[in-house]
């Protein structure tokens, strides 16, 4: 079988998060801008012929079957093919980044090569899809404007920047917040221009803040050095910054409660630059 293959899965940040309108079925419509970074879980791969999944590394405090590393490999695998994945985790659980969703499109990036299924990039956003919302903006590798319920992309440049993140220690439940009777829910959509004309914001930003002190204490200290926000609903907070020295120098004057770190954004994912050179 092929050799082992270690890839970085990425977080991303989203830089705006508009909440638009709320369809029949429950699920809202949004509008966002992913931005991918150059820093996150490592994912290594190592195919046989069990034909069993196997994963390693981090805790998992779910069931095996339930993991969406699991079943990203799952819906690749036939016949006898098998892999085992070791994982590293660095992304922290529900902060806002995106970590399961990385990683199950990761994953599926990599077997897709491993095990030569040959399928295209939107066959595999498509199988990303139905194993959660941000999984197909992982796959495609491109940071992104979103809109609908956040399955609708399209690959936008920015400014590659670097970002002081804040990982408060606590958890902030997603469905809590997006079922909250205060939330803003008839955000007009804005144009991409409007975007860089710093028209925007976080809609799940003050109800989050208000619930959780850990994450408005973040944002008070993050907005001392520049314009601070929620990243999806949290709880992980964030700041940019033109160049690498200037975070660093903001990110060494941060409490250590903060748990903060700096990250490059990126245009282009580095999983799919490995995959060529592999």
């Amino acid at each position: 079988m092929t050799d082992s293959i270690t890839l970085l899965s990425p977080a991303k940040l989203n830089l705006f998060l508009h909440i638009t309108g709320r369809r029949s079925d429950g699920y809202h419509e949004l509008q966002t801008l992913f931005q991918l970074l150059d820093w996150g879980d490592t994912l290594t791969f190592t195919p046989d012929d069990s034909g069993a999944i196997t994963l390693s590394g981090s805790p998992f405090d779910i069931e095996l079957q339930d993991n969406l590393i699991y079943r990203a490999a799952a819906q690749l695998r036939t016949g006898h093919r098998g892999v085992h994945i070791e994982v590293t985790k660095r992304i922290p659980e529900g902060g806002g980044l995106g970590g399961g969703s990385s990683n199950a499109a990761t994953t599926l990036l990599a077997l897709n090569h491993l095990w030569a299924r040959a399928f295209s990039s939107e066959k595999l956003q498509q199988i990303g899809a139905s194993l959660g919302a941000d999984v197909p903006v992982f796959v495609a590798g491109h940071t992104a404007w979103a809109a609908g319920v956040g399955e609708i992309l399209e690959p936008v440049e920015m400014p590659e920047e670097w970002y002081v993140i804040a990982a408060p220690n606590c958890h902030v439940s997603t469905a809590e917040i997006f079922s909250h009777e205060q939330l803003t829910r008839d955000t007009s959509p804005i144009t991409i221009a409007a975007f860089f004309e710093g028209h925007s914001r976080n809609d799940c930003q003050d109800l989050v803040r208000n619930f959780h002190p850990e994450v408005d204490n973040a944002l008070n200290i993050l907005e001392k050095f520049g314009s601070a926000r929620l990243t999806g609903t949290g709880a992980c907070v964030f700041a940019s910054f033109p160049e690498k020295a200037q975070a660093q120098a903001v990110l060494s004057q941060l409490p250590a409660e903060l748990n903060a770190f700096a990250a490059a954004g990126v245009n282009k994912s580095p999983v799919l630059e490995e995959l060529v050179n592999s």
